[in-house]
């Protein structure tokens, strides 16, 4: 194991020290079994934490009789992916200081499906350690079940269009590229995705953290977008690769997901869009989200999809005026007002109209 470029072991200023690997775990015993022996075997000398997030399972006694050194945090229910992180890491923090140790100056929230190689945490750390002016990044991302794959949840970075559509270099909406390559490039991205994302600490707590009312799904775009709008970049590191099984939690298709992406994606753009885009993007959302809808039923897919739609937009309006306040303050506080993430045009007429099935294509 090639640690030289790592400096995990020693102190920053008496305080902080390294990084420590927080696998949120909710009833994933079997699928931690699978995945967590890559993450022991090629940690780079960085501390392995599961966040147990009220499991009913066996994860608690699979983890202390088959993976002793991991350190457990464990949480007294489910909170979901985004307020479990919180959470987790507030009592992360809380044992070390009571115990007197250091804490880390960057988190890595890791899925707990997902399998590492040998130089994937040393070529995020050198990176980031090399750029002070960035607050996250992640690896290219593949896919664990067809590794030729990138895999759907992140790829290589991802992006926003003008209407808060997500995609990313390696996968647009289901379309997703063969790894040739091509996106080698370290760049900057205005979003990295959540199933590997390594933070600095303190630009974590700054930005406020994931939102944990999105309970799960998009939390991490909404993280990454208020950090470049505080000025701080967001990149993936190419040169780290790591394999994702994905889907282990809701399966595409659920109407449970259908009704969190819509409902957390508005909410996101409530509360991050200049004033100047708000009222328009929200006009064209109001219309793109009831033909989305309609085509659902159309396409034959289920009934509760096309019911979640439209709870989601009646509950986003619902809970609009809880988040008015932190509107303001995220946008008083903006130092970049649209970041360069948010693309100009529409990936849905690009995609559908021009045909562009590839990032390569925009």
């Amino acid at each position: 194991m090639n640690t030289e470029n790592t400096y995990i072991h020693q102190s920053i200023e008496g305080k902080q020290c390294g990084v420590a690997i927080v696998i949120l775990n909710w009833n994933g015993s079997a699928m931690m079994r699978k995945y967590l022996p890559s993450v022991v075997a090629n940690n780079c000398g960085a501390e392995v934490v599961v966040a147990d997030n009220g499991s009913s399972d066996d994860s608690l006694k699979m983890l202390a009789e088959e993976f002793p050194t991991v350190r457990r945090v464990v949480l007294d229910r489910n909170y979901g992916f985004a307020d479990g992180y919180n959470k987790a890491f507030l009592k992360y923090e809380e044992e070390n200081r009571a115990a007197g140790n250091p804490l880390p100056e960057y988190y890595i929230l890791l899925n707990s499906d997902v399998r590492v190689g040998e130089e994937w945490l040393n070529a995020m750390l050198t990176y980031m350690n090399e750029h002070d002016d960035v607050a996250a990044c992640q690896p290219k991302l593949l896919s664990d079940v067809a590794p030729e794959n990138f895999e759907y949840a992140g790829a290589c970075g991802g992006y926003l269009d003008k209407y808060g559509y997500p995609y990313c270099r390696g996968r647009i909406f289901n379309t997703i590229e063969k790894d040739k390559g091509q996106y080698d490039d370290v760049t900057d991205v205005l979003w990295a995705t959540g199933a590997c994302l390594m933070i600095r600490r303190e630009d974590y707590w700054t930005a406020g953290g994931l939102d944990g009312r999105f309970f799960a799904h998009n939390e991490e775009i909404d993280l990454c977008w208020r950090l470049n709008m505080l000025g701080r970049r967001v990149v993936c590191v190419p040169q780290s690769v790591a394999f994702h099984y994905g889907g282990g939690t809701l399966p595409k298709g659920n109407p449970r997901k259908t009704y969190l992406n819509f409902r957390n994606n508005l909410t996101m753009l409530y509360k991050n869009l200049p004033a100047s885009e708000l009222k328009k993007v929200m006009r064209m959302r109001l219309f793109l989200d009831y033909l989305a809808a309609f085509q659902m039923l159309l396409l034959g897919r289920s009934y509760g999809e096309f019911k979640a739609v439209i709870k989601a937009r009646k509950d986003f309006y619902a809970w609009k005026a809880d988040f008015k306040a932190e509107r303001h303050k995220i946008q008083e506080n903006a130092k970049v007002a649209l970041p360069q993430g948010i693309t100009h045009f529409s990936i849905l007429w690009k995609y559908y109209a021009k045909g562009a099935k590839k990032f390569s294509d925009l």
